[in-house]
């Protein structure tokens, strides 16, 4: 392939993907307006109007703001790489490095990091202190928000350098295997970083107590024993510090895993729907899907290394990017940005099936929750949650199928019914 075609073949997909999201964000926004005026029928009794009408107002300035987010992401894709930022930055670390080593490589990707970081920081203010605080999601001080970006960097150049400095010496080293042995070497990675973040990086972002409440923990350890689950603990995240949103989770692996609620959702739940909430997590990992969505993450990780393992001895790949190849020394560190920011343009239009694999997974443990607690308690729980929330109940069904990970409210709801209605006929 010539620089010329894969430059075309970039730009071609970048046009696609920009259209069709601009088409699939346009849809949303006009059917989530043209069903504000009136709560769908199945939640007239449950949700108030001005509820309802938050949500759809909620969600479609998120939408508008995810459009200008996009437009201007791809402006500074365009600029890393066609008009040459890349290529800029690579010269000026070549003269301050003094040649392209491995000190040369590690700047670059430190690099480019911390400009997309820069470009990144005035939208996720703006996210956290326009939007959410607009709709009183927001309970972060200006703080707190600089606080974790600074733990986030400082967190992400002691884990992230040395592992770096891993993969670029087996890109260079390892011969015509190295994606393989790279793929070992990550795949340990995420392996331990489930094992060490419960305990070591969580507690440095958020105060995780023990859940006191003894009449919920009996309950809880009830259910526990009865899908046979072993936790390590139960424990209540101050959640509310930073957002009004309201979650529940496990995280960890093996003996290590322990659950976690956040404090808001505590404070809205009764505990039978705490219970059935938790119900439908625990769901995800009997029903394996824990596992399942590791395998197919180290699957696809593989495949995608062993393409980058092809893709950084053409010189194509480069050139047509906007970058000139070093003659002497190594291209990896380039390789690795190029690849990671072309990567989503091209496999963009396969994010429905994500979606949809994840959907199925929702549905899944929806009915595991309603073996083992009442529906009834779920259904109330999902309720009360997609109205704190302001999680919209009339999603635009093409969009939401692209991009949604959980099911609508209305299908979720509509099939714990026919679970409660199947259960009252036998």
């Amino acid at each position: 392939m010539s620089s010329l075609s894969f430059s075309v073949l970039f730009v071609t997909f970048l046009a696609i993907s920009l259209g069709v999201r601009f088409w699939l964000a346009s849809r949303h926004i006009r059917h989530v307006l043209a069903h504000r005026a009136a709560v769908p029928a199945e939640f007239a009794e449950k949700i108030p109007l001005p509820a309802h009408q938050k949500a759809a107002d909620y969600t479609v300035a998120r939408t508008k703001f995810g459009l200008v987010t996009l437009l201007v992401n791809a402006a500074v894709l365009i600029g890393f790489t066609l008009l040459g930022g890349l290529q800029a930055l690579s010269s000026l670390l070549l003269g301050w490095t003094g040649g392209p080593g491995m000190l040369y490589q590690i700047a670059l990707v430190a690099g480019f990091g911390l400009i997309s970081g820069a470009v990144d920081l005035p939208f996720d203010y703006y996210r956290q202190f326009r939007l959410e605080a607009g709709f009183g999601f927001n309970k972060m001080s200006r703080a707190l928000f600089f606080s974790d970006m600074i733990k986030q960097t400082l967190l992400g150049a002691v884990i992230g350098l040395p592992l770096l400095w891993v993969v670029l010496a087996l890109m260079e080293k390892a011969g015509a295997l190295w994606w393989f042995y790279t793929w070992i070497v990550l795949c340990v990675f995420q392996l331990l970083m489930l094992v060490i973040y419960p305990s070591f990086i969580a507690p440095l972002f958020n105060k995780f107590t023990a859940l006191e409440d003894d009449s919920l923990r009996s309950r809880i350890e009830g259910l526990m024993q009865r899908v046979g689950f072993a936790s390590k603990g139960l424990f209540v995240m101050d959640g509310s510090k930073r957002s009004a949103h309201g979650n529940a989770y496990f995280s960890g692996f093996g003996s290590g895993k322990r659950i976690v609620f956040f404090d808001t959702l505590l404070a809205r739940l009764a505990p039978h729907e705490i219970e059935a909430v938790l119900a439908h997590e625990l769901g995800h990992f009997k029903l394996k899907h824990i596992v399942k969505r590791v395998v197919v993450m180290f699957a696809m990780s593989l495949a995608f290394l062993a393409l980058l393992g092809y893709l950084k001895q053409q010189a194509w790949f480069y050139t047509g990017l906007g970058v000139e190849p070093l003659l002497m020394g190594s291209n990896d560190a380039m390789a690795l940005i190029l690849f990671m920011l072309v990567l989503p343009i091209f496999t963009f239009l396969l994010s429905p099936l994500s979606s949809l694999s994840s959907r199925k997974h929702e549905f899944e443990a929806d009915a595991f929750a309603a073996q083992h607690t009442q529906a009834q308690d779920l259904v109330s729980a999902l309720v009360k949650l997609y109205e704190d929330n302001a999680s919209t109940l009339t999603p635009d069904p093409l969009h939401s199928a692209f991009y949604d990970s959980h099911p609508p409210a209305s299908l979720r709801i509509r099939r714990l019914h026919g679970a409660l209605a199947a259960a009252s006929q036998q």
